[in-house]
């Protein structure tokens, strides 16, 4: 009976263990979680902020689930190294797991910068971190984010509907400068500011106090509330200090093997082919490669990288990027389109005739559309304006519309989940969205496909009669 370890029980580790018993029954499956929680979804951690969801909705497994399928859990105990000789885990109460095969799914930390009082914030990483912020913002008048990333932006978003006053303060010269460009920038602060943040950017933060933070510069921008939203870094130490080849992230091959047979390494910990993937999609990507792997479903099972889409996931705040968006003229064909005043900004990056970046910032229902060309890297119609304003006559031969959608359309970039899958389910008698995500996990990610699902199985159960 093969051993297989787990350290780590996050998104992807915890997706790990479900994909392997899926495939087999009776792997001895042994998984180490640093946290004291069950595995939960930390892309959704915004909505915990804003007040949409709660503390137990963003639950990924049951309770019961590991005592049902026979894995044992072993929450709150974090493992400190790995004896690669004698193929053991060690934790900090001295326990020795032996293993077959060993997945490191460590994941990220926050990133706290070295600035005096950075003890006073509170990171944006963890689900204690949320209740850390939530019961800071019950007493609070008013709140810093230090960080416009995507998760500063949605800890921004969710804080001001709450209703405190909200300053996001950020470094760059414009907010999310690794998926957007100046202008989608600009307009996206000026989207935030209507919804009750207010942004700064190109700001140095050199100190936090209790009352709030100090610019470079000698300015002071009150807060009873600072988070902490500057980004993560993989943790690697473990494999670092067994001895395994780690560079920004512990490095892996197109099966996900580090450069010890018996040890692989998912998720956000793991450096593939010079990238380390921030995002879910990929993590669950690659545990399904490991699992196929290991218990030997499919030993020709290999990650070849993910195409990227980020969403924001910010309440009244639509935008999603893909690719490389930052090429130019010079470098390739850009199609854009701005509105600054109804905050809607649109952008295509084409090359050789297929679209390789995009940035959609505002209500659009090109999004469906771009992101299935942008996947499938499949040929552009001659009409670049239709694909930017999907109601003209001559727009994209791929359409939003469940009835033109293909059945290979990608519907849950996350579950890697098309129309098709959805179609077969609700022929199963999957007739709601819940029941579809029970059977194919579409929604189950970062959420932003369920608009999309809710309009297949509605267009589906209203061609066959079905009550909704």
């Amino acid at each position: 009976m093969t051993r297989i370890v787990v350290v780590g029980n996050g998104m992807a580790g915890a997706r790990l263990v479900s994909e392997v018993r899926a495939r087999d029954e009776h792997a001895r499956l042994t998984v180490f979680g640093a946290e004291t929680w069950q595995p939960y979804n930390r892309v959704l951690l915004s909505n915990v902020v804003a007040g949409t969801m709660q503390p137990d909705q963003v639950r990924l497994l049951d309770p019961s689930w590991y005592a049902d399928h026979g894995v044992t859990a072993m929450l709150g105990v974090e493992v400190t190294a790995v004896d690669r000789e004698t193929q053991a885990v060690i934790t900090a109460t001295g326990r020795r797991e032996p293993y077959d095969v060993l997945v490191l799914a460590t994941g990220s930390r926050a990133v706290v910068p070295p600035v005096p009082g950075a003890e006073r914030a509170v990171a944006f990483r963890t689900l204690d971190d949320c209740r850390a912020i939530l019961r800071a913002a019950g007493a609070a008048r008013g709140a810093v984010v230090v960080g416009g990333g995507l998760l500063g932006i949605e800890a921004a978003r969710g804080l001001a509907g709450r209703g405190l006053p909200v300053t996001l303060l950020h470094l760059a010269g414009h907010l999310m400068e690794r998926q957007l460009d100046a202008e989608a920038g600009l307009v996206l602060g000026q989207t935030l500011d209507t919804l009750g943040v207010r942004t700064r950017t190109g700001v140095v933060v050199e100190e936090i106090l209790d009352d709030g933070v100090r610019l470079a510069g000698g300015e002071t921008v009150e807060a009873d509330l600072v988070v902490l939203a500057c980004g993560v870094r993989p943790v690697t130490d473990l494999a670092r200090d067994a001895g395994l080849h780690v560079e920004r992230g512990i490095v892996v091959d197109d099966e996900m093997r580090t450069d010890d047979p018996s040890v692989f390494a998912i998720g956000e910990c793991a450096e593939h082919r010079g990238t380390v993937y921030g995002l879910v999609a990929p993590a669950w990507e690659q545990a399904a490669v490991v699992a196929d792997l290991v218990t030997g479903t499919d030993k020709t099972a290999r990650y070849r990288g993910s195409r990227l889409v980020t969403r924001l996931k910010a309440k009244s705040v639509e935008l999603a990027a893909m690719g490389e968006t930052h090429l130019t003229e010079d470098e390739a064909e850009v199609v854009r389109f701005s509105h600054r005043a109804a905050g809607t900004y649109r952008k295509l990056v084409i090359r050789d005739g297929r679209l390789v970046g995009a940035i959609l910032l505002g209500e659009t229902a090109a999004v469906g559309t771009l992101t299935q060309l942008f996947d499938r890297g499949a040929p552009l119609p001659g009409d670049r304006a239709g694909l930017l304003f999907p109601g003209l006559p001559a727009s994209a031969a791929v359409a939003d519309s469940p009835v033109r959608m293909p059945d290979a359309a990608k519907v849950c970039q996350c579950n890697n989940v098309t129309k098709g899958q959805i179609r077969a389910c609700w022929e199963s008698g999957a007739r709601d969205v819940a029941a579809v995500a029970a059977a194919t996990r579409a929604t189950t990610g970062c959420g932003g496909c369920r608009d999309a699902v809710e309009g297949i199985v509605g267009w589906l159960c209203e061609q066959e009669g079905v009550p909704v």
